[in-house]
């Protein structure tokens, strides 16, 4: 999950060297912290949170796929 991550949010910004995601779980869901530039918020949450809601779904359903349960967080 953490490569597919890594994977959308570098191709979304502008800075790819400074986009990282770490790994924890918490009540036995994994949840995947996003980490890029400031100035590369925008593109990665969009116009409205649409941009943030797409990631969230597309690594959830990855995650259902493996019999995991996925959730991530955006920080800045």
């Amino acid at each position: 999950m953490v490569e597919l991550l890594t994977y959308i949010a570098r191709n979304l910004v502008d800075n790819p060297d400074e986009v990282s995601v770490a790994e924890r779980t918490e009540n036995g869901e994994t949840v995947l912290e996003l980490r890029v530039a400031k100035s590369d918020m925008g593109k990665v949450i969009g116009r409205g949170g649409r941009i943030a809601r797409e990631i969230r779904i597309l690594v959830r359903a990855a995650g259902q796929r493996r019999g995991q349960r996925v959730t991530v967080d955006i920080l800045d």
